[in-house]
């Protein structure tokens, strides 16, 4: 594998079962190798869309079967929160803070299957809505359920799908009013979310930036969630109030934002609101 990366040639073409070969060939030792990149952009004929495939899913290597496990585990999830409607609240406050901070163009990063694509779409308002996720299972999902391929002519060409990885610095994700981070970040290993900041608050800087997290504090109230247990098995961490206060500010100050704090769903006295979002405003 490595001597077309060591003499960065390559005699045949170059597609994207080329990507299949890197991961294949690079189980077990490329994704935590110091020169992952320079390895994946040589060996993909410095290929940009390849690349940036390879190492969405590199970035992702601890997981076994990353699409099927991000999948089963967003049901879990909803199904631990769908007593509370909380989804249909987490939208409706995202929309309104979008609309609130006069966005037009819109990428949603980590979208999932698409719903808040689908609420900005069905709601109007918007003249561009993108949608980014690290799995390509997830996007073929979100296309259905906007139905991209049944869509009038005004309609679709306002909707665009693509594969990317928040923790890493992308042509694609600038220029936009705003960028959504719904239930995202605490999907991210603690280690990357430096990179993450770079690369959104610091490289992308779209106007207005929404960051929605689950607040632990709020898990006691889920009575069928067993005691200590995250609501998502992939979830890294989970922030209290606190945390998620001292993150946001700091966040902020960095990179030149504005920031207000709002409850998402019942906001409880003592434990506080289930979901908490950050709303950042470019200054």
């Amino acid at each position: 594998m490595l001597v077309p990366v060591l003499d960065d040639e390559k005699h045949y073409w170059v597609g994207d079962d080329e990507v299949e070969k890197l991961l294949r060939f690079g189980e077990g030792w490329l994704a935590g190798h110091p020169e992952r990149d320079q390895i994946s952009r040589r060996y993909l004929r410095h290929q940009a869309r390849l690349t940036r495939a390879a190492l969405a899913r590199l970035a992702d290597d601890d997981l076994p079967d990353p699409d099927a496990t991000q999948l089963a585990h967003a049901e879990e999830e909803a199904a631990v929160e769908r007593r509370i409607d909380l989804n249909e609240h987490r939208l409706g406050a995202v929309l309104a803070a979008l609309r609130a901070g006069g966005a037009r163009r819109v990428i949603d990063l980590g979208c999932g299957e698409g719903r808040l694509l689908k609420a900005m779409l069905d709601g109007g308002g918007f003249d561009e809505i993108v949608g980014m996720d690290v799995s390509s299972r997830a996007l073929e999902g979100a296309a259905r359920r906007l139905r991209i391929d049944r869509l009038p002519p005004d309609r679709a060409q306002r909707v665009r799908l693509f594969q990317g990885t928040l923790t890493y610095r992308d042509r694609r994700l600038r220029g936009f009013d705003a960028a959504a981070v719904v239930e995202v970040i605490e999907h991210l290993d603690t280690s990357r979310l430096a990179a993450f900041e770079r690369a959104l608050f610091g490289d992308a800087r779209p106007g207005v930036i929404v960051v929605t997290t689950p607040n632990v504090e709020y898990n006691v109230r889920f009575d069928w969630l067993p005691a200590g247990s995250f609501r998502h098995k992939d979830h890294q961490f989970e922030w209290t109030r606190e945390q998620f206060r001292r993150w946001a500010e700091a966040v902020a100050a960095r990179y030149g934002y504005g920031l207000r704090i709002e409850p998402v769903g019942p906001d409880e006295p003592t434990v506080g609101p289930p979901t908490q979002m950050g709303v950042f405003s470019r200054e």
